[in-house]
């Protein structure tokens, strides 16, 4: 598990950073996305797809997030 941030960039896309691993992407699509529960599987730009507990969508946040292997 690690530690990830998760804020909207510039563009209102919203940003996935991993401080230990100096990796940030773009979360491409949730499981789910309404604004009362957010999060589940995300899917990176990089490919890589990560389980967040689905919570209340309100950024900037941090939160506990694994990978999960394809």
């Amino acid at each position: 598990m690690a530690k990830v941030m998760l804020r909207y960039d510039s563009k209102g896309a919203i940003s996935f950073y991993v401080a230990k691993k100096d990796m940030e992407e773009t979360i491409m699509s949730s499981e789910f996305d309404t604004e009362e529960k957010w999060g589940g599987e995300v899917k990176l730009s990089n490919g890589e797809t990560w389980f967040i507990d689905p919570c209340v969508k309100k950024f900037p946040i941090e939160v506990m997030a694994k990978r999960i292997d394809d």
